[in-house]
């Protein structure tokens, strides 16, 4: 069964695409946007990817989500199953293709931490984005029902890797203190 969308490889354009679709929502938000990050493997020079376009608004807080959804639903938006407590999550298809997707997240969710040092990591780490695109690809290749297989495929990889960043890191502010 196929995924939402092919893995291709890097799309130069991806950047670009952050830009325009960040500036056509951000209003949306208002001020409870803090931030609007572009994360996901379109976010990682290099890395193959769905060309989906993933995006995090980080806000101040989500009293006003039923707003935003019926917003965002006019935008072209609808409403994904909730990733986790207080991970909203959206998606975009045009023509039946998924375009984009869409977390919103308050700025001290974990998943936040997650997906910006994942992304961050992944930039400059160049034998764990290989690595990680080649887990992809064989995923892809494997895969017999859809995107839920796909995605659990990815999970071990990226909890293991933001684990070991998280020790890393707290190995770091020890040394420093």
């Amino acid at each position: 069964m196929p995924l939402t969308s092919a893995i291709t490889p890097y799309n130069e354009s991806s950047p670009d695409l952050f830009r325009q679709e960040a500036a056509r929502l951000r209003p949306v938000f208002g001020g409870a946007c803090l931030d609007f990050e572009h994360v996901g493997s379109t976010a990682v020079e290099g890395l193959s990817a769905k060309a989906e376009i993933d995006m995090l608004v980080i806000v101040s807080s989500s009293k006003d989500l039923k707003e935003w959804e019926d917003t965002l639903r006019l935008l072209g938006y609808r409403r994904g199953g909730d990733l986790s407590l207080n991970h909203h999550f959206f998606k975009r298809d045009f023509n039946d293709v998924r375009t984009h997707k869409l977390h919103i997240c308050g700025s001290g969710h974990a998943i936040v931490r997650k997906m910006i040092s994942l992304r961050d990591h992944l930039r400059q780490n160049t034998a764990d984005r290989q690595a990680y695109q080649e887990l992809k690809l064989r995923l892809e290749r494997e895969n017999r029902t859809g995107i839920a297989e796909y995605l659990r495929g990815k999970a071990p990889f990226l909890d293991q890797l933001y684990e070991k960043l998280q020790a890393e890191a707290q190995a770091a502010s020890l040394k420093d203190n």
